[in-house]
């Protein structure tokens, strides 16, 4: 039996709404504790910070000892090098964030802060590429906010290295909650 992208589309967000809406107390309960974390980290911006940056080196530790093991059955592979290389460059690079969580924490606020300016200049790009069509000046007003705030945050360096991965992580666990939170409120009571 084949189906087109939008039937398997319908049944997915049929299953989603059927689950949502039997277990939406569970679902609430999630947002709460995604928003108290949220706020937790927000509150508490520099420890947040520095969990975030003991979490991503073990990740990359994890993942380089994961990839370490893959290469014993891969041996004798064309190219197997390269991937020895990404093992070796996985695990130093989480020792290094564990060693050094100050340090971490500067080099992802410097790439958030890059991110944002690259982001910025190329929604202003696009915003005045469509400058025609209806609403384009609301992505030319997100494209000057990144633009802005990452000038903002460069020019408050080093000091937002402490702060900013566990303000923005903050939002975003808030953002995420506050969305879960709706759609489960919504969904309650919602013919299925």
């Amino acid at each position: 039996m084949t189906m087109d992208i939008n039937a398997a589309g319908a049944v997915y967000r049929e299953a989603v709404r059927a689950s949502v809406k039997r277990h939406w107390g569970l679902y609430m309960l999630e947002a709460v504790v995604l928003i108290a974390a949220g706020l937790a980290a927000i509150v508490f911006p520099m420890f947040s910070s520095a969990m975030f940056v003991i979490l991503l080196g073990w990740l990359l530790i994890l993942s380089g000892v994961a990839q370490a093991f893959g290469l014993v059955g891969t041996r004798g592979t064309p190219g197997i090098w390269l991937q020895a290389v990404s093992v070796v460059l996985a695990i130093w690079v989480g020792v290094l964030l564990l060693r050094h969580v100050g340090e971490g924490m500067l080099v992802i606020s410097l790439l958030l802060i890059v991110f944002f300016m690259m982001e910025g200049v190329s929604k202003i790009v696009f915003a005045l590429t469509i400058r025609p069509l209806p609403n384009w000046g609301w992505v030319l007003v997100s494209g000057v906010i990144g633009v802005g705030l990452s000038i903002m945050l460069w020019s408050s360096m080093p000091v937002t290295a402490v702060w900013l991965i566990g303000l923005l992580l903050g939002i975003n666990l808030i953002t995420v909650g506050a969305s879960l939170g709706h759609m489960a409120w919504a969904l309650r009571k919602a013919e299925v």
